[in-house]
């Protein structure tokens, strides 16, 4: 494996801490498990976009995805009109007040500290990057925050990564992604980068997809290992 020079990371999940996203849902009358099967959903739609030669955003992919779970409980469509939208509203304001995962902050110094250089790479938007790293102290660290709307397809697609590598004037072999999904691991290894999956959960990897350079709980412990 090349020296890693560009650590790209994952946003979704991979630095924010999605677990308020459930309250959210609690706040406007349904299980906080619903958030899960949520985001779920919406990555599922904009997997198939993407596999369909197309692409969405991610926001509006979330509140599409959103209006239907919130309106499937509806008894008639005009008594939840204005429930709905309110709903989703509250739901979708969520993602731009989430945390950083405790063990981020240090991790993300750390590795600054070593010299790499630190960027994101995600589904989502920038802003909602921006706002989550602007909070937590640390947007000052990351380079670059990108966002698959300006590749013109999700990941996992190759031309995701490529994207990464093209803005970032790096090859692939010298960039490594780092994510909390396997899926992404998978499709960061097939574009020719290194990858590292924080399993916080103590989860088992799949076994069909590529599996990751490092497996470690935190990012304070990628540090340790690639810094």
């Amino acid at each position: 494996m090349s020296r890693v020079e560009v650590v790209v990371f994952d946003v979704n999940e991979t630095l924010s801490d999605l677990a308020p996203m459930g309250r959210r849902f609690a706040d406007v009358g349904w299980p906080e498990e619903t958030a899960k099967i949520w985001f779920a959903g919406l990555l599922r739609d904009g997997f198939a976009l993407t596999a369909a030669g197309t692409t969405g955003r991610f926001a509006n992919i979330a509140e599409e995805t959103l209006r239907g779970i919130l309106a499937g409980s509806a008894s008639s469509v005009d008594a939840m009109a204005s429930g709905v939208d309110a709903a989703v509203e509250h739901v979708m304001d969520g993602f731009f007040e989430l945390p950083v995962h405790p063990d981020v902050p240090e991790g993300i110094r750390v590795l600054a500290a070593s010299g790499a250089r630190l960027v994101t790479l995600s589904n989502g938007s920038t802003n909602v990057a921006e706002g989550l790293l602007g909070t937590a102290g640390i947007r000052h660290h990351f380079e670059r925050l990108l966002s698959v709307d300006d590749a013109g397809v999700w990941k996992p697609a190759p031309g995701a990564y490529a994207y990464a590598a093209k803005v970032c004037s790096a090859v692939p072999d010298a960039m490594m992604l780092v994510a909390v999904h396997p899926w992404d691991i998978d499709g960061a290894k097939r574009a020719g980068m290194s990858a590292a999956w924080i399993n916080r959960r103590g989860h088992r990897y799949p076994a069909h997809f590529l599996a990751p350079d490092y497996s470690v709980t935190t990012v304070s412990e990628l540090a340790g290992c690639i810094g």
